[in-house]
């Protein structure tokens, strides 16, 4: 029973700061993500649902980043303050083991994991597919369109079929009206027509795809060059020019491009993985063949299905000295040979390609599980930390975390980078960190309910003055001409 209020005592000690932390990280990482993609968004003008759709699609991206991050800040913050309030000292006075602290720490670790799992399999995959066909789209924008008054306006269709000239002596943008205006209508080689109105209003329909112009009091002026001397003039009190697939509206193509490894879930990942492993087979395969049947025709006759004639007849070629066996030379001369050289360096760089694509994918599919075990790493290494730097406060948090942070992140990146370069093994390098970071957690963890072992520490203040005399200590020591 005391265990059990104990628990859900140290559960609410936690949610606090997790909330702060997890919110404050999110909020600078996501304004810093945004800030780098704003140029892609700016003078384009979409709508506010576009604008908000393009925040909430890099949200997710942010989060799992955020998260691991936000774990360990609050299990620093919140065990910092039980150790500055005496109130671990407490429990173990009361006979509760440190270490038995743990526990419903790890479990709070452990639900964040399946939480991230579950996050980085269906949500992070699906908003950044999504995200980056909506940045395409957005790319293939043209700017907004608008009319200019004074000068001519060049007006081309979407699609290219429909091109136009517009004058306009004033151009209202408030009531979307135009005065002396002229059109030249380019779309008929043979036709060319020119129309003129002392005034115009301008309206698009709800898709705002297309441009509807209603002239008042003009004229058509019409050459007709199919026929010697052709000539059209026609007057008009009101006429409706439709401008169509001028509009800017936002092309919106379901289903996009094809889906990169950022935006897999775990099975797509493993199955595109092993598509890759299958194709590599198929290119040795058809190689090996290649080159036997390059050999059985130089030879003329049928060899073994393996690659040791290869050798032996390379070894027989070598033996030969200057003047090499007949069937040597007229398999050096081949033309199939020939070709099944060039064909084998084709293949190697096709397998090489192959390889690297594989490991890209299997990168990936570590890194979100290793990034998901990361909250519960950080729960087991963050107590004991707190531990030692009782009175350590916001700034013990705040260095500690930073240090952890810094040293995870590049270990990471510098592990997916030679998975990349197939240096090492994906599983090797993705896991490596949190390896590093669990055995440091399980020794720090160990020495928890040793006496003495939570006042260790004291303040920055305390580590500060210690350092700096132990300078002080070590510069007496020098011989004052040791430098010299």
């Amino acid at each position: 029973m005391r265990m059990g209020v104990l628990s859900r005592y140290l559960v609410r000690a936690h949610m606090g700061p997790f909330l702060f932390s997890l919110s404050t990280i999110t909020g600078l990482i996501f304004l810093n993500a945004v800030a780098q993609r704003i140029d892609s968004l700016v003078g384009k003008g979409l709508s506010w649902t576009v604008i908000v759709e393009f925040l909430v699609l890099s949200l997710p991206h942010t989060v799992a980043l955020s998260l691991p991050m936000a774990v360990l800040v609050a299990v620093l913050y919140a065990f910092s303050e039980l150790t500055e309030n005496n109130e671990i000292m407490a429990m173990s006075a009361g006979g509760v083991r440190p270490t038995r602290v743990l526990v419903p720490l790890l479990g709070m670790g452990a639900v964040a994991t399946l939480g991230m799992l579950y996050f980085n399999d269906t949500v992070l995959p699906e908003a950044n597919h999504r995200l980056k066909n909506l940045l395409m789209d957005i790319g293939r924008k043209s700017p907004t369109f608008e009319l200019r008054e004074q000068v001519v306006n060049d007006i081309r269709t979407q699609d290219g079929m429909e091109h136009y000239f517009l004058t306009a002596a004033r151009i209202d943008p408030a009531t979307n009206t135009l005065e002396d205006v002229t059109i030249f209508d380019r779309n008929n080689a043979l036709r060319q027509r020119t129309t003129y109105a002392a005034r115009g209003q301008m309206a698009f329909n709800e898709e705002r795809t297309d441009l509807y112009l209603t002239l008042y009091d003009g004229e058509v002026r019409e050459v007709q060059a199919d026929r010697e001397g052709g000539f059209q003039h026609v007057y008009f009190e009101k006429q409706i020019v439709p401008l169509r697939g001028v509009g800017d509206e936002l092309d919106r193509r379901m289903g996009g491009a094809e889906r990169g490894d950022r935006e897999m879930g775990f099975d797509m990942l493993i199955e595109q993985a092993v598509e890759r492993d299958l194709e590599q087979a198929v290119v040795r395969k058809r190689n090996k063949e290649r080159a036997l049947e390059a050999v059985r025709l130089a030879l003329g006759r049928p060899v073994e299905t393996d690659l040791g004639t290869l050798a032996t007849f390379q070894a027989t070629k070598e033996n030969a000295g200057s003047r090499p066996p007949d069937n040597a030379t007229l398999l050096s001369r081949d033309p199939l040979t020939q070709g099944v050289v060039v064909g084998t360096r084709t293949h190697v760089s096709q397998l090489e390609s192959l390889h690297e694509t594989a490991n890209r994918y299997r990168v990936e599919l570590h890194k979100k599980w290793a990034i998901a075990v990361a909250c519960l790493v950080f729960t087991l290494i963050g107590p004991p930390l707190a531990l030692r730097f009782p009175r350590g406060g916001v700034g013990m948090v705040v260095g500690a975390s930073t240090a952890v942070f810094a040293v995870y992140w590049m270990g990471l990146i510098g592990g997916e980078a030679l998975a990349d370069r197939r240096v090492a093994d994906p599983f090797v390098t993705m896991w490596v960190p949190n390896l590093v970071f669990l055995a440091v957690g399980v020794l720090l963890v160990s020495r928890m309910g040793r006496a003495g072992s939570t006042v260790r520490g004291g303040g920055w203040e305390d580590s500060w003055l210690r350092l700096r005399d132990a300078v002080a200590r070590l510069a007496r020591r020098t011989p004052a001409g040791a430098g010299a």
